[in-house]
């Protein structure tokens, strides 16, 4: 007959894979298609509102939407706000999320209560997801369908968020090892980090690579000298470390594929972003997206779909938030 304990081990495993295997597929293109049929216009008017005031919202809300999925899932967790200052939000990584990437999310929410059919139907993580999709639509990039059913978590903790998030001086093994824990290829990061070519970072982030790489060169070697003496313009020594820095210094409000043209020209901002071009491994993939812009919006739309399912909740797990900042 058999171990009974084996069989106990085993229907619980199979039972494991399938609720996980589950919790992804139930996320579906039509979710609301009953219950708040309007919502992806309504997320969008209320994205192309907020996109108008300021370009900031689009790298802000993609940017809090990559957070969000790093840590505990699609479950907007990163949009709860602690009293005590101990939610994932107050992270020293999450601190510098700009506040336009909240605002976006709490004016679309409103706007989707604002219709009785959808008042307190759509979860603020679906919310995040259309939103993302809206504003890198909105600065150029390509339109793509997004998979919705999640529903928002109710825990958000500050030590959650510990080595949950690359850093700008991860190499190639580091920033592989993060993204496959989370079932993302190598393709995938690289088509994500192309999230770059929009936004900006402060000078704190990479000001050693321009004064004090090493004790042998002062400036990183694989940094374009040119682009290094510019950047040593923008954030001198001794001034405020927080100076705002484009990430693309080319086309820095549009979403395209110029990220990839800077790093095959030593001028990825971040050691993360040109160790890219630099690693034999990966540097085929830059050339490709370099040359050809929608190989990379085709990877790209792949890449951040599979992002979604990340830790997604569904079902009766979760809740859907009457405030996206706080749980029912």
């Amino acid at each position: 007959m058999g171990d009974p304990c084996f069989f106990v081990v085993l229907s619980s495993l199979l039972l494991l894979i399938v609720s996980t295997q589950t919790s992804s597929a139930q996320l579906t293109r039509g979710f609301y298609l009953n219950t708040c049929p309007n919502v992806e216009q309504l997320v969008r008017s209320a994205v192309e509102q907020k996109f108008q005031q300021t370009f900031v919202t689009a790298p802000a809300t993609l940017r809090l939407f990559f957070h969000d999925c790093f840590v505990r899932g699609c479950d907007a967790s990163i949009l709860l706000a602690s009293p005590n200052n101990k939610a994932e939000k107050d992270h020293p990584d999450d601190i510098s999320l700009a506040g336009d990437g909240f605002d976006t999310v709490a004016k679309a929410k409103a706007a989707v209560d604002s219709d009785p059919q959808c008042r307190n139907k759509v979860s603020c993580a679906d919310i995040l997801a259309l939103a993302t999709r809206d504003v890198i639509n909105l600065a150029g990039g390509p339109f793509y369908k997004v998979e919705l059913g999640r529903r928002d978590g109710r825990i958000s903790t500050i030590a959650s968020v510990q080595r949950q998030l690359p850093h700008p001086d991860f190499n190639l093994d580091k920033l592989n090892s993060m993204f496959s824990f989370h079932g993302l290829t190598q393709t995938d990061m690289i088509a994500l980090s192309g999230a770059h070519t929009i936004g900006f970072s402060h000078c704190n982030h990479f000001s050693r690579r321009i004064y004090n790489f090493s004790p042998k060169k002062l400036i990183d070697p694989t940094l374009n000298l040119h682009y290094a003496f510019q950047l040593r313009q923008s954030c001198p020594l001794r001034v405020d470390s927080r100076i705002a820095i484009n990430m693309d210094p080319v086309t820095p409000q549009k979403f395209d594929n110029q990220y990839f043209k800077n790093l095959q020209q030593g001028m990825g901002l971040f050691t993360s972003d040109q160790v890219l071009a630099t690693d034999e491994r990966s540097r085929g993939t830059i050339n490709l997206f370099a040359s050809n812009e929608q190989a990379f919006y085709n990877a790209f739309i792949e890449a951040i779909t599979k992002m979604g399912r990340i830790g997604v909740k569904t079902g009766r797990q979760g809740e859907i938030r009457f405030d996206c900042s706080r749980v029912n």
